[in-house]
């Protein structure tokens, strides 16, 4: 079967793992805070904070915006749950705000509404999470200009975007952001196995960031209380969690970060090739725009009414032909769990609509060229005749 995704791991990223299994440290060493300076000096931002997942990151930025009980957070219905999971687990109540059909991103004239309409009846959310969906970032600008509008907080979860740009800028630059959280789960860009990162230019909000990942213990002489001249000596200064990423999980990532750019490259490559060889097929694209640099996490298709077969036909074919497709994302709010909380069909009807069209082609950097011409060749054959 030809995966969606798949990660690249060489003989060097194997040797890297190994040296740390040999090495004093396997965990809370030198290879961590080594991965994290590498991707903020990427990125152009001051904090970076290496965690087990972006969910554990996730997790943490809606901690240290003050997430708690009786707040409200808003993201998009299209994405894995986590994305509204998150604020749950602070104790908040979760809300969506509909997507752009065409880049399956939030819509900014949909958040702008639900504002206004939220205001009017001071329900405001505390915290936007907005999600840069397969790669792409949302229309960032615009989105900021209105949670400052409406004194909301935002959060970029691109766990899908690293290597991406946004007005030339790294996605991770935190320019219209509080925090940018990224994964490092194996079908992205990067990998460390598992595990994932929260950055910021906010001091205050490393601070609390740097606790909340380790049980809520600092070591540090500058923030401790009292005995500061006892070497040995730490404190709990607030409830944190175990969410530290692992010394092997850090030289991984190291060792993959080099070829970062050139996988962006190749991703970018191959997304064009699928764009130019189907473009005769009755399917549409995600819609990229002049200010972003998509990293292609997803390569996306939606199918058009025109279409000879329906989504279920065409993903069951793929299948049998051994193409791995899959689809990215069931809409958050039909999850049964949430429907529990009153979310129901219908409710936001751009993102049902695109879930209903949509599926994930592979993509990946090392997609071989007879593999490509036999997952477009497939395709081509599938939606140029009736079945």
């Amino acid at each position: 079967m030809i995966p969606y995704g798949r990660q690249q791991i060489l003989p060097e990223d194997i040797e890297q793992v190994v040296d740390v299994l040999t090495s004093d440290f396997i965990t809370q060493g030198p290879k961590v805070p080594a991965f994290e300076e590498a991707i903020a000096k990427y990125c152009n931002t001051k904090h970076a904070f290496a965690v087990n997942s972006a969910t554990s990151a996730l997790h943490i930025a809606n901690l240290a915006l003050g997430v708690q009980s009786g707040d409200l957070v808003w993201t998009s219905p299209i994405s894995f749950v986590a994305s509204s999971n998150c604020a749950l687990y602070c104790g908040a109540k979760v809300d969506f705000v509909d997507i752009n059909k065409k880049t399956a991103n939030i819509c900014p004239e949909q958040l702008h509404k639900k504002l206004i309409h939220a205001k009017q009846n001071n329900v405001l959310p505390k915290v936007l999470i907005v999600v840069h969906m397969a790669g792409l970032s949302c229309e960032m600008e615009r989105i900021y200009q209105l949670a400052n509008e409406f004194n909301v907080n935002v959060i970029e979860d691109a766990s899908h975007a690293i290597g991406g740009e946004y007005q030339g800028k790294k996605i991770g630059s935190c320019q219209y952001s509080d925090m940018v959280v990224f994964s490092f789960h194996p079908v992205k860009i990067i990998t460390t196995a598992e595990g994932g990162m929260v950055l910021t230019n906010s001091s205050k909000y490393a601070d609390k960031l740097s606790l909340l990942r380790s049980h809520g213990i600092t070591k540090a002489p500058e923030k401790l209380s009292e005995n500061k001249d006892q070497p040995w000596y730490y404190e709990q200064q607030s409830l944190g969690f175990n969410f530290r990423m692992t010394e092997l999980q850090a030289a991984l990532g190291l060792s993959q970060f080099p070829r970062l750019d050139s996988f962006i490259q190749q991703r970018q490559t191959i997304a064009k090739r699928y764009q130019k060889a189907l473009s005769s097929l009755p399917l549409t694209f995600q819609q990229q725009n002049s200010q972003s640099l998509s990293s292609y996490h997803l390569f996306i298709i939606q199918l058009t009414e025109s279409s000879p077969i329906n989504r279920k036909t065409l993903f069951n074919r793929l299948r049998e032909a051994e193409i791995g497709v899959n689809v990215h994302y069931i809409p958050i709010h039909t999850q049964p769990y949430y429907q529990e909380m009153g979310f129901t069909l219908g409710d936001f009807p751009q993102a049902e609509s695109y879930y209903e069209q949509c599926l994930s082609l592979p993509l990946y950097p090392d997609l071989s060229e007879k593999d490509f011409n036999y997952i477009v060749d497939t395709l081509t054959t599938l939606l140029s005749q009736k079945l």
